[in-house]
């Protein structure tokens, strides 16, 4: 990628008040057969909703993907919440943010521009329990745990801040990406 095309790109993301990032090349993106684990064993959802496993790419699978794409956006947000369930919304805000620079710079010639949104998806009040039933196909998205990403490791990588958080009280860094190709 040109360095005029980057900068491009990141003019659509500022556009979309999208302002944390970072570049990132996907063979970097560190994964691992354990975040699948925590879905199947740690998710009180687990096999609820549409964009989660076992509705997700097998971890093989989710390997190679990344393997497709050369570059991609590695995004930051990060917030403090007085009252717990208030992050709801904040993350179909974020989502929708990421969302809408994925289809600008897909309708900008990258075919290939796939996003993996910070938050689950949230786009329904009920959320179907297998893809085929989605009530939202072409804007639902999963996140880069269902995507066997190890979002601590990358994130730290990326020199981001993040920690098993103990409370509510504590900031929430959440993360996202934009593969571009």
């Amino acid at each position: 990628m040109t360095k005029a095309t980057a900068e491009r790109i990141e003019k659509m993301a500022r556009a979309n008040d999208l302002k944390d990032y970072k570049w990132i090349q996907p063979s970097s993106i560190i994964t691992g057969h354990w975040v699948r684990a925590k879905c199947m064993y740690g998710c009180p959802r687990y096999g609820q909703k549409a964009c989660c496993p076992p509705e997700v790419p097998s971890v093989a699978e989710c390997v190679n993907f990344f393997r497709e794409y050369k570059s991609g956006i590695f995004f930051h947000f990060a917030r403090k919440f007085k009252k717990p369930k208030t992050r709801f919304s904040w993350y179909r805000e974020i989502n929708k943010k990421v969302l809408d620079l994925e289809k600008e710079v897909f309708l900008s010639g990258f075919y290939k521009a796939f996003a993996l949104p910070p938050a689950t998806c949230s786009l329904c009040a009920q959320c179907k329990e297998s893809k085929p039933e989605c009530r939202q196909p072409l804007a639902s998205r999963p996140t880069l745990e269902a995507f066997c990403v190890d979002v601590y490791a990358t994130a730290r990588k990326m020199e981001y801040p993040v920690q098993v958080l103990k409370s509510y009280e504590e900031e929430m860094n959440r993360f996202g990406l934009l593969l571009i190709e």
